[in-house]
């Protein structure tokens, strides 16, 4: 599957190896992740090399593109909140994850969208579970 994985980029990056390990996973079980760059360490300097219209075009285009959006969200982001609206307009299912204890945007918790699902986690490795679960439920194939 096309997977959109989202994360907080100038929003703050304390979880980082959280994201590295999603994307880790999401590559090793055989997803396509064009955003799996943003998960790295350096990214917050090769974004800042990126013009804002040519990051919005080229990640509404991978979210078009994508079967479903998977969002760290224990960090908050203007741009990860968009995506999961825009991706949920789109009638693409999300997967927001948390880290147990992070207050999460009640915009996101309140949210009644069938195709939105909100996940708290522990450890890295029960995100991983359930991101996998949740994908699991959506190959249809």
């Amino acid at each position: 599957m096309n997977i959109y994985f989202a994360c907080s980029i100038t929003g703050g990056r304390e979880v980082e190896p959280v994201y590295q390990a999603l994307t880790g996973a999401l590559i090793e079980d055989g997803h396509v992740v064009p955003t799996a760059h943003l998960a790295e360490s350096h990214v917050v300097v090769l974004e800042k090399m990126v013009k804002p219209r040519e990051v919005y075009e080229r990640d509404v285009a991978w979210i078009l593109a994508c079967d479903a959006l998977v969002a760290e969200v224990s960090v908050p982001s203007h741009g990860v909140g968009y995506e999961i609206g825009f991706a949920l307009s789109e009638g693409k299912p999300v997967l927001c994850l948390s880290m147990n204890g992070r207050p999460v945007s009640k915009m996101i918790t309140g949210n009644p969208h069938p195709n939105l699902h909100v996940c708290h986690y522990q450890e890295a490795a029960e995100g991983i579970r359930m991101m996998r679960a949740f994908l699991k439920e959506l190959d249809y194939s």
